[in-house]
């Protein structure tokens, strides 16, 4: 155990120095970990609520203590802040950054060093240990849907004013939102408040009450100018217009209390990640085994007759379960594919690790037969059935039927296009992000040519991993007019599909391509069996991109067959049993939980091949 007590009497003396906060109060006794929290800054309401969450479940564990700095906004001040943290010694950083573009140097440089968790918005990359924050497309769309629940035929045409704050949060939620008028043919009014508060809120509509003219609902982007929207319409005898809000916090004046008494219609939780923060980095610092690489929060659309439910939820205390959980999962059947054998061997041991039941069904990723399949667990009366979709649609019938029959639902590795209130979570990887890499190393391999002609190999046609990947790549080169996808079809993720493709395109055209883009190894490695045949040479005439980062995958860049292989991490499985078991003891998980994943090129380091898994 580390001694702590005189490191914290300096550190507190540094503390009055420094102007850090409240955290750095701790009791002066031995401290095994101590943990470092940098926040943007603590002038708005919601990031108040995260420190008092942080406080609040670090109280649980004796052995850590907190400092906290407040950045005020300031991006400088924040660099030096984290800097002035490492200098104190801390054992793990806790960052809500102000801007995370400007502090992804420092992050890095912190997550070389020490474990580091990132939360609100996530940096590009994955320089940092984990990230925990809200989807706030998602959020924007339950609110969308809570203003629309409020409207009747008759108002389908009226008028909706939104209050928005600053900032890329209020920015990301507004254009999702508007998403979901604009389908509805609903009219929006937009007024970005300089003082998003109680009293800006009230004093906007006062000194301006024409804001009001033709609307039925006020969207406001926290509780507390939802409230001060309320008191404004009290004075304006304005009771016909609804008020939606957005965080759904505790507290006397938080958007739950204001939804209980009837003051606004609904809210939207925005969780902080706070408690999730503290727990997680007690599991990073005790090496427990299933920690992700991200966790994307649930939010909760609110209103009179769900909030007590939910109050009541969450003020349940989580109890381990006396037996061991009964799980049917319903598998894609693929032969001769080592991702998949990797992850169905991880996820196995997961379960005898875990003291999970589980029975697993291999299928054809064909939606009849898996339908079939899961309503035999449903028929069963599994504790959870865990699900790897072989195609995204299709799927809401059978997922209401588990919903109905108490059953949650997990999605791993793959998704599917339904509501998310008719399954629990995703575990597995960000396809998108992969798409992104491959697309970031072929820019930076190919800097200086005037045209880089691209062929693109995607998986099955339907699946998620298809769809997420293409949008990644094509997003990240559609700014740049030199990359062109002149071709591109399905390989159905196999190796005979990637050989298919590639004697097709031989046989139909002369050679004209520069990069290829296969959207796993095993088509890859189909496609550099066709090229060497024709007396191209992979790699090297012909630039090679794949995902996965199986055994055979990265042979073949260490050949110079492949030239860079972003990793889709088959290793599920103790991610996916601690959430079965999370879930058993009555604990809520997230939206998605996101593996970690690494890039491969022929600069990666020997080291970081060793002892693979897959």
């Amino acid at each position: 155990m580390k001694r702590r007590s005189r490191a914290l009497a300096l550190l507190l003396a540094l503390c009055l120095l420094a102007g850090l906060l409240g955290g750095c109060a701790a009791r002066q006794t031995e401290v095994q970990y101590l943990i470092g929290v940098s926040l943007a800054n603590l002038s708005e309401q919601w990031r108040l609520v995260l420190k008092q969450e942080l406080e609040s479940e670090a109280e649980k564990y004796e052995n850590i203590r907190l400092v906290f700095s407040d950045a005020a906004g300031s991006n400088q001040k924040q660099e030096e802040d984290i800097r002035r943290l490492l200098e104190y010694g801390i054992d793990l950083l806790i960052v809500s950054p102000a801007d995370v573009d400007q502090l992804i140097p420092v992050i890095s440089d912190v997550y070389a060093q020490l474990p580091v968790i990132v939360l609100d918005r996530a940096v590009e990359g994955y320089d940092y240990t984990l990230f925990i924050g809200p989807d706030n497309q998602q959020i924007g769309q339950q609110a969308g849907a809570a203003v629309l629940a409020l409207l009747d035929e008759e108002q389908s045409h009226a008028g909706v004013l939104e209050l928005m704050a600053e900032g890329y949060a209020s920015q990301e939620r507004s254009e999702a939102f508007a998403e979901v008028m604009d389908a509805a043919s609903v009219k929006v009014f937009r007024r970005a408040l300089g003082n998003p508060t109680r009293d800006g809120a009230q004093d906007a509509l006062l000194d301006n009450p024409e804001l009001l003219d033709g609307v039925h609902v006020v969207f406001a982007h926290n509780d507390y100018m939802a409230y001060g929207v309320h008191l404004a319409l009290e004075q304006l005898g304005r009771r016909d217009v609804r008020v939606v809000g957005l965080d759904g916090f505790d507290g006397e004046e938080g958007g739950l209390r204001l939804v209980q008494k009837g003051l606004i219609d609904a809210t939207v939780t925005c969780p902080t990640g706070g408690r999730d923060a503290i727990q997680s980095a007690m599991e990073i610092l005790t090496n427990t085994s299933g920690v992700p690489k991200k966790i994307i929060l649930r939010s909760h659309t609110l209103s009179s007759d769900t909030v007590d439910e939910y109050l009541a939820a969450q003020q349940q205390e989580t109890v381990a379960s006396a037996t061991a959980p009964r799980v049917g999962y319903v598998q894609i059947q693929e032969e001769n594919n080592g991702w998949r054998n990797a992850n169905m061997q991880s996820i196995h041991k997961a379960a005898r690790d875990f003291g999970v039941d589980l029975t697993v069904a291999e299928v054809p990723p064909v939606l009849e037969e898996q339908i079939i399949r899961m309503r035999e667990f449903i028929e069963q009366d599994m504790d959870v059935i865990v699900l790897t979709p072989g195609v995204e649609s299709g799927w809401d019938e059978v997922l209401q039927e588990a919903k109905d029959a108490g059953i949650p639902v997990l999605l791993s590795d793959r998704k599917v296009d339904s509501s998310i209130e008719l399954y629990t979570s995703f575990i597995g990887a960000d396809f998108l992000e992969e798409g992104r890499r491959c697309a970031r190393w072929l820019m930076q391999a190919t800097q200086g040519r005037d045209k880089v002609r691209i062929m693109e190999i995607q998986g099955s046609q339907g699946s998620s991993p298809t769809w997420e990947r293409k949008q990644g790549f094509e997003s990240t080169i559609a700014e740049n007019a030199r990359y062109d996808i002149v071709y591109s079809t399905f390989g159905n993720f196999l190796t005979s599909g990637g050989r298919q493709v590639m004697e097709d395109y031989l046989r139909e055209h002369d050679w004209d391509i520069d990069a290829i883009y296969c959207h796993n190894d095993s088509m890859a490695l189909g496609v550099i069996e066709v090229l060497q045949e024709h007396g191209i040479v992979p790699g090297k005439d012909v630039l090679i991109m794949s995902i996965d980062g199986t055994s055979l995958g990265l042979e073949a860049l260490k050949k110079g067959e492949l030239n860079c292989v972003a990793e889709c991490n088959p290793l599920l499985g103790p991610q996916l049993m601690k959430a079965i078991i999370d879930l058993a003891a009555g604990k809520e998980l997230p939206l998605r939980i996101i593996t970690d994943e690494a890039v491969f090129t022929a600069e990666t380091p020997a080291k970081d091949f060793k002892n693979r898994q897959y």
